[in-house]
């Protein structure tokens, strides 16, 4: 499940620095999630971190978007580049 920043966002600056996949960046009004870079902080944090900071509370889950805790793991691996440990070691 991607986040979403709703238009109750005030632009306060404190959710973009937050975001450890760097999917938060001001959009032509408020900020924006890149979808494709969320993953609700999974692999990072235990809670999504910008909804942690935010202020107005206008960070919900993006309903059109609703994805599995195995999704957004694998999105995380994907972002970060995990190789398995297995294969770091050379072994198949």
């Amino acid at each position: 499940m991607a986040l979403l920043i709703t238009d109750e966002c005030i632009n306060c600056d404190v959710c973009e620095p937050e975001c450890p996949n760097e999917a938060i960046f001001m959009g032509p009004e408020i900020y924006q999630i890149d979808p494709h870079k969320c993953t609700e902080c999974v692999g990072h944090f235990d809670e999504p971190q910008c909804v942690q900071v935010c202020p107005v509370a206008c960070i919900p889950v993006n309903p059109n978007r609703v994805e599995s805790r195995d999704t957004l793991w694998e999105r995380y691996q994907r972002l970060q580049k995990v190789i398995p440990i297995v294969e770091a070691r050379g072994v198949r």
